[in-house]
């Protein structure tokens, strides 16, 4: 499991890449390009790009670790 780099929310990014997802959840790159893609994860597709809201992201993870 790789090493989450961030210590909390106020260092993640505005617009998260999927590589910035990655390093806040500590999982590979592939694992949150295939994350990217499942139905109900907050991420946008923007002229060819795929970012998620930090706010979106909070919300996500904080529904789905039942806090």
């Amino acid at each position: 499991m790789k090493k989450c780099i961030y210590k909390n929310y106020e260092d993640l990014p505005l617009m998260m890449n999927a590589e910035s997802v990655a390093n806040a959840l500590g999982i590979s790159r592939a694992s949150a390009y295939e994350l990217l893609k499942k139905e109900g994860f907050p991420a946008l597709r923007i002229e060819g790009r795929v970012v998620v809201p930090r706010d979106k992201f909070i919300e996500w993870v904080e529904q789905n670790t039942g806090k």
